[in-house]
């Protein structure tokens, strides 16, 4: 399969799953604190309907800080219901937008590892197709690209998946399901819990200081 396809079906995949969520679990807090759950299915729409000119101006009056800019764009598209949020991952689902210098892989995790920052809080089990996942994994720790990986939070260990044949560095032992390998090389300490090896500690030190 190739990754746009991948993605196409992530995008509909969580569509799908957006509306049958209750009030009560739109409005919980995501892994990511800032953000609920409405938040962040706003979020991963909002570069697909986002016009340049918008994101340059955020960009311009956020002085160049693009946390902040993307936290106001996302609150551009929030207030949209669920409903259209969901039919817009939908319509376009075949998008190929990718950030800058990044490949379509980045859009692929930044899918696998929101969509989880979804349903881990709500306590909703999702089995990440294993192809998917190896993809993101490889693009993970090949790259270490910027706004997702740091090097260091690599440095010196050995990461290795249970569930899929997956391995990368060297060093201390961190080894679990692929999912959580995913959040964890993310920095979701909530996923630290789900690996073993005596790197671990280590990576939860790091992770606690980004």
């Amino acid at each position: 399969m190739q990754v746009i396809d991948m993605i196409a079906d992530e995008r509909r995949v969580l569509a799908d799953l957006l509306i049958t969520l209750t009030p009560e679990q739109l409005t919980t807090h995501s892994l990511c604190d800032a953000w609920t759950v409405h938040d962040m299915a706003a979020h991963l729409l909002m570069p697909l309907v986002t016009g340049l000119p918008t994101v340059m101006l955020a960009m311009l009056t956020s002085k160049g800080n693009f946390d902040h800019a993307n936290r106001v764009l996302t609150g551009k598209i929030s207030v949209r219901s669920i409903k259209e949020i969901a039919k817009g991952l939908r319509s376009n689902a075949d998008n190929q937008f990718s950030p800058p210098g990044m490949g379509l892989e980045a859009p692929l995790t930044d899918l696998l590892v929101h969509g989880q920052d979804i349903r881990r809080p709500l306590g909703l089990q999702r089995e990440i197709p294993d192809e998917r996942a190896e993809t993101s994994l490889r693009f993970l720790t090949a790259k270490t690209p910027r706004g997702f990986v740091t090097k260091d939070r690599l440095a010196g260990l050995a990461f290795s998946a249970t569930d899929l044949p997956f391995a990368h560095g060297s060093g201390a032992a961190v080894t679990g399901p692929a999912e959580a390998l995913l959040l964890a090389l993310t920095g979701r300490p909530v996923a630290l819990d789900d690996l073993a090896g005596d790197g671990v500690a280590l990576l939860r030190e790091r992770i606690a200081g980004t």
